[in-house]
């Protein structure tokens, strides 16, 4: 009798589980796997749609197509400028410069200094330019000119407003 009892038991508990299996499967709608790429279900896109919809993104999402490439302003053009021995290149305000050739050195008014923003610091009056850094002018007043003995121009990248100066 207990044999039977068991026999019933497991035919009752594996029929449930097949028809709790069953009745699970047909609610789960993400089971199937008929869905194709490219259909409506699973779009594919193209990479126009695409640089269209991280454009529209970064436009705060104005829904326009994309933008014209933008031209920088007047203070944001890259200048080349060369400074002769003698010569003193004094920065404005938030210019930027890069010298690309010669031996410079920074010229300062004051106590303060220029930073060099490629190598963390700041360099205060009469201090020797890497070449290829940029550095940024946060006042007036300040600038560089060819270093003491130096018989050789320099070449520097501006950004910004500059004047060219001699030195007394």
């Amino acid at each position: 009798m207990k044999r039977m009892l068991k026999l019933v038991m497991a035919a009752v508990a594996i029929g449930g589980g097949i028809w709790i299996g069953s009745v699970m499967n047909i609610t789960a709608d993400g089971a199937s796997v008929n869905t194709q790429p490219g259909t409506a279900d699973d779009p594919v896109v193209t990479k126009s749609y695409v640089d269209q919809a991280i454009q529209n993104a970064l436009n705060g999402g104005s829904g326009e197509g994309p933008s014209e490439p933008s031209t920088p302003a007047a203070g944001e053009e890259l200048k080349i400028v060369v400074v002769k021995p003698g010569q003193r290149l004094v920065a404005g305000a938030g210019t930027e410069f890069i010298v690309r050739s010669g031996k410079a050195v920074i010229y300062s008014a004051d106590a303060n200094g220029v930073a060099d923003l490629t190598a963390g610091q700041d360099l205060t009056n009469g201090t020797a330019i890497t070449n290829n850094h940029l550095l940024s002018f946060p006042r007036e007043g300040r600038g560089i000119e060819v270093a003491q003995g130096n018989k050789y121009n320099l070449t520097v990248m501006v950004r910004g407003n500059y004047n060219l100066f001699l030195v007394p």
